[in-house]
């Protein structure tokens, strides 16, 4: 009988710990698009603002670029 408690007992915590690891089902993903033309204004408004480089500019002007391909 002491056996089959501890089990029962065993199970019970690994079912708590099981049901835990989900969230109950209730997960929230949140997605944000951007075209790429807003994200070159968006890149271009920051280097004229001063706070990228010209380097920094065209390195990123080119990532965004390159990626939409």
């Amino acid at each position: 009988m002491e056996s089959t408690a501890k089990i029962f007992a065993a199970l019970a915590v690994a079912g708590l710990l099981v049901s835990a690891c989900g969230n109950g089902g209730n997960t929230t993903n949140n997605v944000t698009t951007t075209t790429v033309g807003e994200e070159l204004a968006s890149l271009e408004k920051a280097y004229g603002e001063g706070l990228l480089t010209e380097k920094e500019y065209e390195a990123q002007r080119k990532k965004i670029l390159d990626r939409k391909k």
